[in-house]
């Protein structure tokens, strides 16, 4: 119960942190939008092409934007501990009677709620610019628990790197390397058969491609357990993997 409390504790001081940043706030929310509305008009004319999935790209995008906004809320989670060590508040924090591991998965569940509340004013401007959820309010919410689960993961990786590299213009950097290319070799734009064979390979493990299969079922075709259940349960393993990888390396930083 001391880890657990810990644990929250943590993830509100950084929710708090979040939300007294309107700015941060604002942006993360926008930039996706903007994406929404202006690529979805954009290849308005793809959907049409043959052997596309959907009738409307709007539809088939809209998955790959929630996830896209996972993307840049989970990879820069681990900037909070370069940001803490370098004001000293890392070592008030490991000063404290809590738990060394409270802190890298409050850190990472802060995250996860953060993309949970992005992804659903994400599917909301969505839904209201004509896009369909054939699962309804129960597909939305498993949606949004998928993407959340995602941001786990992405955290996780990035709270790793946070712990071991001291500078946050060094994580940044790698971060903004990783970002842009997880996104475009992934299945959220464009079909993997409308991609070029190699650039196809990668994208069947591309981690980004087990989440927004699962959402785009849930979204266009219904309950497609044969996509969802794979889906989810690989995003959960790595999810698992990653933050235990993650905890293992920030309590061996501060040893």
């Amino acid at each position: 119960m001391s880890i657990a409390f810990d644990t929250l504790n943590i993830c509100w001081r950084e929710l708090k942190r979040f939300i007294r940043q309107p700015a941060r706030v604002i942006m993360s929310v926008v930039q996706p939008i903007i994406w929404l509305s202006l690529m979805g008009n954009m290849f308005q004319m793809v959907g049409k092409l043959p052997g596309f999935p959907t009738m409307s790209y709007l539809d088939y995008m809209a998955p790959g934007i929630v996830i896209m906004t996972t993307l840049f809320g989970g990879v820069y989670g681990g900037l909070s501990v370069v940001w803490d060590r370098r004001l000293g508040f890392l070592n008030k924090m490991l000063a404290a009677p809590i738990s060394r591991s409270s802190i890298p998965v409050g850190k990472m569940l802060a995250s996860t709620i953060q993309s949970g509340l992005q992804a659903s004013i994400i599917l909301s401007v969505a839904l209201l610019m004509g896009v369909r959820c054939t699962t309804g309010i129960l597909g939305v919410i498993v949606i949004i628990l998928i993407a959340m689960i995602l941001c786990l993961t992405l955290s996780g990786i990035s709270l790793a790197l946070g712990a071991m590299i001291k500078t946050h213009e060094t994580l940044m950097v790698i971060m903004n390397f990783l970002t842009m290319p997880l996104m475009f070799t992934s299945s959220a734009l464009f079909p993997l058969e409308f991609m070029p064979s190699w650039l196809a390979t990668i994208a069947k493990w591309n981690p980004l491609t087990y989440t927004i299969d699962p959402i785009r079922a849930l979204m266009t075709k219904g309950w497609d357990w044969a996509i969802i259940l794979p889906g989810m349960a690989s995003v959960a393993i790595f999810a698992l993997a990653v933050t235990s990888v993650a905890t293992f390396l920030f309590k061996r930083s501060i040893a």
